[in-house]
This record gives C-alpha cells, structure tokens and sequence, in this order.
C-alpha cells in the first residue's frame, strides 16, 4: 500500500486531502479481506463485490454509504490493482469486471445574488476577525476558489494592482484567476488594517490566518463560512463549495463561455464545467414557469 500511495503522490501528484482518502479507503478494504484470511494479493473479484456490497448495507445498525461514496471507493481499488498488475505483483485484476452504483446527477446548491449580498453583509466589519471573514467570503465567491486553495492562498500569490492571483489547486496545478473590484477592496482593507493585529510580528506567508496568527486549517474556514450564513439566514444551503458552485452558475447566467470558466475553476474536463450549464438551465426554466403567463395555464 506505502509503496502505491508514494506513487500516486511524486508520480501522479495527488493531493494530500486526496492521499489521505486513498489511504483510509485501502485500510478499510484491508480490514475487510483480513476478516476473510486473505491478502490484497489473493482477494478475488467476489471478495471486492462483496466490499462494496457490505458497504452499500451494512449491519449493525451502521448507515449505508452514498453512492458517491460507493463510486470513489471502487475507484480506488481498480487504481491500486491496476497499479500491482504494472508492477508485476498480480496477473489477474479482481476489479476488472466491476461494477460500482451508477452515480446520478445531482445539481449543487448555489446562491441567488440578493443571498450571496446577504451572506456578504453578515461579514462586514470593523474588527480584524471581520475584515478576514469579509476578504475570505469576497475572494472566494469572485475568484470560485475551492477550500484548499483559499486556505493555502499567499501573499505572494496575490496581485492586488493587476486584479488577478494565482490558485494552487488539485496535483499541484496552478492557474490564474481575475478577482473582481469589491474582493480586490475587501483584500486591501484586510491586508492593511485587519491581518498585521491578528499576525503582529510572525512571519507568516498565508494570507487568510486564524486568531493566532498562523494559517487557516479546512475547519476554521468551515466554521467562518458555517457562522456567517447561520447568521444570513441560509445555514441549509451552505458550505464553502457553494461559493464555488455559485461563482461558475453566476458566471454562465451573465454570459460568460464555458471554456473560460473551465479555465478559471481549473477543472481538466470541460465536462465536469458543463453541470452548471444544467444548473443555469433549471433555474431558467423555473423562472420562465412562474412568470409567463400561459406556462402552466
């Protein structure tokens, strides 16, 4: 396992929130072909079904896993053993002819701009904690930064003169994206009147930093995003992936290609970019549906 995880790290350079999920999902596997005296290396393809079967309903008064869940697991399994057939260590693949829940297509949440103004204004502020919070929310809704990448945002990354800043996102890949007027603004303020009383002295290099003054973790920015949308009223519909979500749908409402927002979101596939294509077509038709009047007559 050590040696398909260093793989997937300096060859495909995964990230680490990834590694750590390939990892966990393999432990668990292992655990479940140790109940049945057998190795990673004699599991046969009935063991891997039976898996991901028992993951699909498991006893003890445990929940099932989501299909998404499902799907990612058996992901993982074909990789790893497709990576042991490469090295030698296998001559048949247990995987080969499985067969994962279909995944449906869910659409994601995403706020409408009298929401986003809402969520906005919960965050404004003249304490140091509040300029953060209000340049985090900002910066990520204009630039549809994912958790990750705003939280290993730093100063040199940003070019406040030039409205662009630069996103380290999934395998270590990098890309440009513009920040609109107001995030630039509420960046400004926070850079200059909110971050040096919360850093004071400490070389600190991240731009978003908790109370102590070091760089935000996943669950500190959780939790500012969680406080300010309980606050707005919009605790149901919201974590930081709906400011991601809500920047692509805004974008392709008011006319932008899709191509551009693929390229701003970072997404290899266009067609991962094309779901919010779906999203902005289901909110016309919910918007056509109650205002022509002789939709539903």
């Amino acid at each position: 396992m050590l040696d398909f995880l260093a793989y997937l790290e300096f060859e495909r350079g995964l990230s680490r929130n990834t590694l750590e999920a390939y990892r966990s999902d393999l432990l668990q596997y292992g655990r479940f072909i140790l109940e049945r005296d057998v190795s990673a290396l004699e599991a046969s393809s009935a063991d891997v079904a039976d898996f991901l079967s028992a993951l699909a309903s498991p006893g003890g008064g445990g929940h099932a896993a989501s299909t998404a869940t499902i799907h990612r697991k058996a992901a993982c399994l074909r990789s790893f053993y497709r990576h042991l057939r490469r090295e030698g260590m296998l001559d048949n693949d247990p995987t080969a002819a499985l067969s994962a829940p279909r995944r449906g297509r869910r659409l994601p949440h995403v706020l409408t701009r009298d929401e986003v103004n809402r969520l906005l204004a919960e965050a404004d502020s003249t304490e140091p904690a509040g300029l953060r919070d209000r340049a985090l929310l900002e910066t990520m809704y204009a630039c549809g930064l994912r958790a990750s990448e705003t939280i290993g945002l730093e100063l040199a990354d940003l070019d406040l003169e030039e409205q662009v800043l630069r996103a380290k996102g999934k395998g270590s890949k990098e890309r440009v994206v513009p920040i609109g007027r107001q995030a630039v603004k509420a960046l400004e303020i926070y850079l200059t009147n909110g971050r040096p009383h919360i850093v004071g002295a400490r070389p600190e290099p991240h731009v978003f930093v908790n109370f102590r003054g070091g760089q935000l973790t996943r669950q500190g920015l959780y939790k500012i995003v969680r406080r300010h949308a309980m606050r707005a009223g919009l605790e149901d519909r919201m974590s930081p992936h709906t400011l991601r979500h809500t920047f692509a749908t805004h974008l392709l409402a008011g006319g932008c290609d899709l191509r551009s927002v693929q390229e701003m979101l970072g997404h290899a596939d266009v067609a991962t970019t094309q779901l919010y294509t779906h999203l902005t077509s289901q909110r016309l038709k919910d918007v056509y549906f109650k205002a022509h009047p002789r939709a539903t007559a």
